[in-house]
């Protein structure tokens, strides 16, 4: 079976990368979900994926004043003022509350949700006994970012969850090395095709998982990972008819926008 990792959430019917959002992928039926794990300026570990806050908050209006608002330049205390949920109802990225399927109420719930700390993601994902897959986000110049991996490590241990309910990715493969090294239990996924547009590198197949950009892979690639051992996740597929393609080539897990169309609760 293939498994339904719900991206960044259920991120089509709540703000991404907050607990809103996972609580909902989980009562989709996914089988675990994905979130990004990125460093504030005093050094706290939050859950968001774009470098700056001004897509998916409103630091902008709350701190005009600002000469950047890249994620490295906020402290927590600052972070932790900022809506994340009141651009999903004014945007409706997904198209999903025009089409009803995001009703006023949860609509209004989203209003003034949080950024979500590591440690609250974790704690969700021990309450329903489910799986995350933290993806450790690497910005190129951001120094104090060396750390990421480190405090990672730390923050899974201080919160108790079982090592085999958590998932480390990156795009940054050296960041993996480190973690096989330091917690050889947990286990790591490389990314690969951060853009869509150059070819896929998967080097030299030294991970045993790898997450592949589905717009770069070539059918061909997908059975030459399988021979090799290999698992392959692909990244972000939405569409039900190239769910069923990917599926039928064999891969291990599909991340998807919208786990309701393609999890077993859906």
């Amino acid at each position: 079976m293939v498994q339904i990792i719900a991206h960044r959430g259920a991120r089509s019917l709540a703000p991404e990368n907050t607990l809103k959002a996972a609580r909902i992928a989980y009562e989709t039926g996914a089988d675990l979900w994905e979130t990004d794990v990125a460093m504030t300026r005093d050094g706290h570990l939050i859950l968001f994926h774009d470098d700056t806050l001004t897509r998916c908050t409103d630091a902008q209006q709350k701190f005009p004043l600002k000469a950047s608002f890249r994620v490295e330049d906020f402290d927590l205390k600052e972070i932790r003022t900022l809506d994340a949920g009141s651009y999903f109802v004014e945007t409706d990225p997904f198209g999903q509350i025009s089409e009803g399927h995001v009703g006023r109420e949860a609509q209004a719930s989203f209003i003034g949700e949080t950024i979500p700390l590591l440690e609250e993601g974790l704690t969700l994902t021990l309450e329903k006994n489910w799986t995350i897959n933290l993806e450790l986000k690497f910005f190129e110049g951001a120094a104090k970012d060396f750390h990421l991996p480190d405090h990672t490590l730390e923050i899974i241990r201080r919160a108790h969850i079982p090592l085999n309910r958590v998932i480390i990715s990156s795009f940054h493969h050296p960041w993996l090395l480190r973690i096989m090294e330091k917690e050889p239990q947990l286990e790591v996924q490389a990314l690969v095709g951060d853009n869509d547009t150059d070819p896929l590198d998967f080097k030299d197949f030294f991970f045993s998982t790898y997450n592949a950009n589905a717009v770069l892979i070539h059918p061909d690639q997908i059975l030459a990972l399988k021979d090799r051992g290999k698992r392959i996740n692909l990244f972000t597929v939405n569409d039900s008819r190239e769910f069923s393609r990917f599926s039928g080539l064999g891969v291990d897990g599909i991340f998807t926008d919208f786990p309701q169309r393609f999890a077993k609760k859906a």
